[in-house]
């Protein structure tokens, strides 16, 4: 016969057999790839990033100040560039 000891045994089918997973997991992860990068882009264009959780410029001046870091002209004259600088946008917890 034509295909008589031709085959390949049990390891051939089994190494068939994890070519063929192999190659669709790595058709899935850059599917998954191209996703993220091209929706993440999307994202980041639509919408302006949250600015991270943290204490006010106002109050670590004054810590600093309590502090003894910087005297009180320099406290006042920093408090003044940053009220200026804020442009009139009320901060969280102020009114």
């Amino acid at each position: 016969m034509f295909w008589y000891d031709h085959d390949g045994g049990g390891w051939g089918w089994f190494a068939m057999s994890a070519g063929m997973i192999l190659f669709w997991i790595l058709i899935v992860a850059v599917g998954v790839l191209v996703y993220r990068a091209v929706a993440g882009s999307r994202r980041d264009g639509a919408l302006p990033r949250a600015q991270p959780p943290g204490p006010p410029p106002e109050q670590l001046l004054a810590e600093r100040f309590a502090r003894g870091e910087i005297d009180e002209d320099e406290y006042h004259r920093r408090l003044t560039v940053l009220r200026e600088s804020a442009g009139g946008v009320p901060r969280p917890g102020r009114r």
